[in-house]
């Protein structure tokens, strides 16, 4: 069944942060709670940008709030982290309200979107709250080196390109590149992280930093599901009030199911898009 979505806020001590709520017609209670966050390359980006993948989870059995974060370069980091810690963590206190009495709580997130959902499970790790059952990643953006085989293959040179002027406005200084909540793929410290099912496809430009984390993670003893979608023209871009999910999304939709509830899928399975 087609899932439906909804406009409201979250009120996050005097910082109203718009979110879109996504629900299918028919959710087992307690349904996965899922704080999503959207792609643009941490400067620009909406709550429409992502509106395929977050129907393709609630689809999966999910209730997904889509946040609109603040972005850079007026808001550099950590300033979007900040906010949807706090979100991470209102939406945990309200886990009743939103899906239901003991509901489990996720993070997901495109691009920049699944830098920021990576590093809050970074975050609830060391502060020991919220807790976080999985995190789902969709061509993570966590490398500002930008020294990749995938990146160079799309010539995006570590100057001049989109990826770059992103990291340069959210970062908005070098030194943060360092910072392990920044830029997560070079922590030295990913142990005791969430679950995470990682997906990406075989002419993405994070394909190489994507299936590095899930190395990275893995050396750290995280369990991890890792899927490359083969090549597509329109993956992940969205046409928001499509009738109907566009193959890609539908091939994502049972991986979706499949994590959430908890079940592990063979880590070396590709998905046909």
């Amino acid at each position: 069944m087609s899932a439906l979505w909804t406009e409201d806020r979250l009120d996050l001590d005097g910082t109203v942060l718009p979110i879109r709520v996504y629900r299918s017609g028919v959710l087992a209670r307690p349904a996965p709670l899922v704080l999503h966050l959207h792609g643009g390359t941490f400067t620009c980006g909406d709550l429409d940008c992502s509106a395929l993948i977050c129907r393709a989870m609630a689809e999966a059995g999910a209730v997904v709030v889509s946040a609109d974060y603040p972005l850079a370069p007026q808001h550099p980091f950590p300033a979007a982290l900040n906010v949807s810690f706090a979100a991470l963590g209102l939406l945990h206190r309200q886990r009743s309200r939103w899906a239901g009495r003991g509901a489990k709580l996720f993070v997901a997130g495109e691009e920049a979107g699944a830098n920021i959902a990576t590093a809050l499970t970074l975050m609830a790790r060391d502060q020991l709250q919220p807790p976080v059952a999985g995190q789902i990643l969709i061509s993570p953006m966590l490398d500002p080196s930008l020294a990749s085989g995938s990146i160079h293959a799309a010539e995006a040179g570590a100057a001049g390109c989109k990826w770059a002027d992103g990291w340069h406005s959210y970062l908005g200084s070098a030194d943060k590149g360092a910072h392990p909540y920044a830029a997560p793929l070079g922590s030295r410290r990913l142990g005791g992280v969430a679950p995470a099912l990682i997906i990406t496809s075989d002419d993405c430009p994070m394909r190489d930093e994507s299936l590095d984390y899930v190395r990275r993670l893995q050396g750290c003893g995280v369990p991890v599901e890792s899927h490359v979608v083969a090549e597509t023209s329109d993956w992940p871009q969205d046409t928001a009030d499509a009738d109907s999910l566009p193959r890609w999304a539908q091939e994502l939709r049972p991986l979706f199911a499949s994590f959430l509830a908890g079940h592990s899928i063979a880590a070396a399975e590709s998905v046909q898009a």
